[in-house]
């Protein structure tokens, strides 16, 4: 989400702030923004919408100088406009700035109680004002003044702050949000990422969380934020293309998206859980507690994707909030009559927020008086505007035609809505909902866990790329995860997948298992471990090739997926023993032991790993498989 540059050196920045940014379209921004140090002193132009237009405002009212900073925003708090759009100002500091502010509310009460007027909506311009503020006061250093401002703020951020007291000179830090610096020949560089700068210099050092830097022509100074204490680090040489460096070095959009998941969580999940009080702060979903306690029933409505993602949503309403839920796919909804109730809350689930069927589907539950809430991860998006409220994603824009992080911060959101449902309506006691949410507090984390052993699927994908069907099985939360997993594997593997519920199995699907089908069993330790063991049971009785998605250490898993014929105790004291060791070696994969209600996020990882290695054996285009669109606005 959002660009950053930065630059200070010999050369007119404006030019090199605007190509940075450029090459930083690809993350998505709904305006943009450069503010450089001119002989007057630090001098703004902004724009609302693509670079094309601050390129008009910049002919406009050029800015000449040496010393700049950058930014394209993508909206949190406050809507697209120019007054929203970075940089921000306050008297001669600006400051452009990546991230959320979690106590900006508290710090702008105390701003504004001291006299302060703002002039946007948004969280960023508190850093400005106190960085303005400790310049006043008499701080000695714009350095120590960010320093001391930064203290005050509770978290992501990723910034850069330059004023007209302090030529030449940028102050950059960062906590939870990416920045890297650019070492060039009598000239420095900051950006969010690497793109931005890899046309003036390959040697760059990554900040770490907790550092900041005094950026000049010559030099950088890298120091911890809490204590100044000085910090040495080489610099690193990259030799990525510029579309290599767009990726982030992985091969593909959609597997730099499969491993941003834990980051876009943790962006997702950032201000709204309160697990002081065991709550979800979501005031925006504009659902009063006056109206959770009159819900009778929570009506999803979704596509593709979005729709697994609701599916998931409807156990959790049910079981944290107490209300009937069903979920309901868009496209079906605006074709017959059905029957919304004033008492209902309709929960449409989009990605992009302009899916045309969701849409509909929409405008006919408030036309019918029904309640509506958003889930969707574009701002001020179609669907948002018709909805009653909105609870964003924060996911960033995903370039990946199949949908990865978008995914699993719906499955965020969700549960989100579902535990400040069940606290409002008194259905979930507060020592359930702290368990949950902190539960999903430690959900990115474990995902990093999971990911780090990404080769594993990559492997399993080897021995199983050229099957021509695959059959995916799962109970409960783990069926739409059976769903999902079946899905984005036709999507750009083009092997035909259909997803089960696990139950369902005899009931037809086991008539194709023989021993040229792969079955991919979601199988964690849940209320529903023991009846999913008998499942697998049943593949292996009929030879079927059974790939697993377990907890970790367990053996039961590992027994049930172990062929007959190869024992895999004793040593191994031969390469042909060694060879059998590693075709016989059960295909599971496994994950941390968790609460079951965040276990969806954890089993859909391998999931998706396993469809992006199978595609990207096969030879298809993985980032726009064929006949397929991001945003489908048409019926």
């Amino acid at each position: 989400m959002c660009g950053i540059v930065g630059y200070v050196g010999p050369q007119d920045s404006a030019p090199i702030l605007v190509e940075g940014l450029r090459r930083l379209e690809y993350r998505g921004y709904d305006s943009a923004g450069l503010a450089v140090q001119t002989g007057r002193g630090v001098e703004i132009v902004r724009a609302v919408g693509k670079l094309a237009n601050l390129d008009a405002a910049l002919k406009k009212s050029p800015l000449a100088g040496s010393t700049g900073i950058g930014h394209t925003r993508w909206a949190t708090h406050g809507r697209p406009s120019e007054a929203n759009a970075h940089p921000h100002v306050a008297g001669k500091v600006a400051v452009v700035h990546n991230g959320i502010i979690e106590n900006h509310v508290q710090l702008r009460r105390e701003l504004e109680s001291r006299g302060v007027k703002f002039q946007s909506d948004t969280d960023t311009e508190i850093v400005a004002h106190l960085v303005d503020e400790a310049m006043k006061a008499g701080t000695k250093s714009l350095e120590d003044a960010v320093r001391g401002a930064l203290k005050q703020v509770r978290g992501a951020y990723a910034i850069a702050v330059v004023s007209g007291d302090s030529p030449d000179l940028i102050v950059v830090a960062k906590h939870d949000s990416p920045l890297v610096l650019g070492v060039g020949e009598g000239e420095s560089f900051a950006a969010s990422d690497i793109p931005a700068i890899l046309a003036h210099t390959r040697d760059v050092i990554l900040l770490q969380d907790g550092e900041m830097a005094v950026l000049t022509k010559g030099a950088m100074k890298i120091t911890t934020v809490a204590d100044a204490k000085p910090v040495t680090r080489a610099s690193k040489r990259i030799d990525w293309s510029p579309t290599q460096a767009e990726k982030g070095g992985y091969k593909h959009f959609m597997l730099k998206e499969i491993y941003e998941q834990p980051r876009a969580i943790e962006d997702t999940l950032r201000g709204r859980v309160d697990l002081a009080n065991a709550d979800v702060i979501a005031a925006e979903i504009g659902v009063t507690e006056e109206f959770a306690k009159k819900v009778g029933r929570v009506y999803f409505v979704a596509c593709g994707t979005s729709a697994h993602a609701a599916m998931a949503g409807r156990y959790w309403v049910e079981s944290l909030a107490r209300i009937p839920a069903m979920v309901e796919i868009g496209s079906e909804v605006r074709y017959r009559d059905p029957v919304f109730l004033p008492n209902d809350l309709v929960v449409a689930v989009s990605q992009s927020g302009e899916t045309l069927d969701t849409l509909a589907a929409v405008k006919t539950a408030k036309a019918a008086g029904a309640h509506v809430v958003a889930v969707a991860n574009v701002l001020d998006s179609a669907i948002p505007r018709a909805a009653d409220g909105a609870l964003y994603t924060h996911a960033g824009p995903e370039i990946g035609v199949a949908s990865t992080k978008c995914f699993t911060t719906q499955l965020a959101a969700l549960l989100m809505l579902a535990v400040y449902l069940g606290r409002r309506r008194g259905t979930l006691p507060v020592e359930d909902a702290r368990r949950v949410l902190d539960a999903l507090w430690h959900v990115p984390a474990q995902m990093r866990e999971v990911l780090a052993h990404g080769d594993a699927m990559k492997a399993i994908a080897k021995k199983h790329h050229r099957a021509r069907d695959m059959l995916f099985l799962g109970r409960g939360t783990q069926y739409p995860i059976a769903l999902e997993g079946a899905l984005k594997l036709m999507e750009i593997s083009y092997i035909h997948a259909e997803g089960y519920a696990a139950g369902e199995m005899k009931h037809g699907p086991i008539a194709l298992i023989d021993e040229d089908m792969p079955v991919v069993v979601v199988c964690p330790k849940d209320k529903h471990y023991e009846k999913t063991l008998s499942n697998m049971q049943e593949v292996k009785a009929r030879e079927g090739q059974l790939i697993a998605v377990c907890t970790e250490g367990d053996l039961d898993v590992r027994k049930i997926c172990t062929s007959d014929g190869y024992a895999t105790s004793g040593p191994i004291s031969t390469r042909a023993q060694a060879m059998a060791a590693i075709a016989h070696e059960p295909d599971i994969i496994e994950i941390p032991a968790a609460a079951a209600e965040v276990l969806p996020l954890l089993t859909v990882l391998p999931l998706q790993l396993l469809a992006y290695h199978v595609a990207d054996l096969k030879g298809t285009d993985v980032d726009q498989p064929r006949n397929l669109a991001k945003t489908v606005t048409v019926e």
